[in-house]
């Protein structure tokens, strides 16, 4: 099946990258890259989303960033999760695990 990029529930893809960032620094391009691996190359993070929500998430505190050398040896922007975003993740997980459920709830009734 070829990958698609399907249309993200608003507060999704922050929640994905916060995700994502609880395994460790990242830059952007690492970033998109576990979210393609992680949902068997069906959500395709492109960068016109992926750094306005970087650049969103940390003028909020939710992450923090400096530049270092990417495993390319390229100047990067490293991304780490900080202690309000992991609330934040925890809160965006909380409602979207009801949402989940209440969709699910719906689509299996008679």
């Amino acid at each position: 099946m070829p990958p698609t990029n399907l249309e993200l529930l608003h507060g999704t893809l922050d929640m994905m990258i916060l995700k994502t960032l609880t395994g460790g620094v990242m830059h952007g391009y690492s970033v998109a890259r576990k979210i393609r691996e992680r949902s068997a190359e069906v959500i395709l993070v492109e960068e016109g989303a992926l750094y306005p929500a970087l650049h969103r998430m940390e003028r909020k505190a939710w992450i923090e960033s400096e530049w270092g050398l990417s495993e390319n040896n390229r100047k990067a922007k490293f991304y780490r999760l900080t202690s309000l975003g992991r609330q934040q993740l925890r809160s965006e997980f909380s409602t979207w695990s009801r949402y989940a459920e209440a969709v699910a709830r719906v689509m299996q009734a008679a």
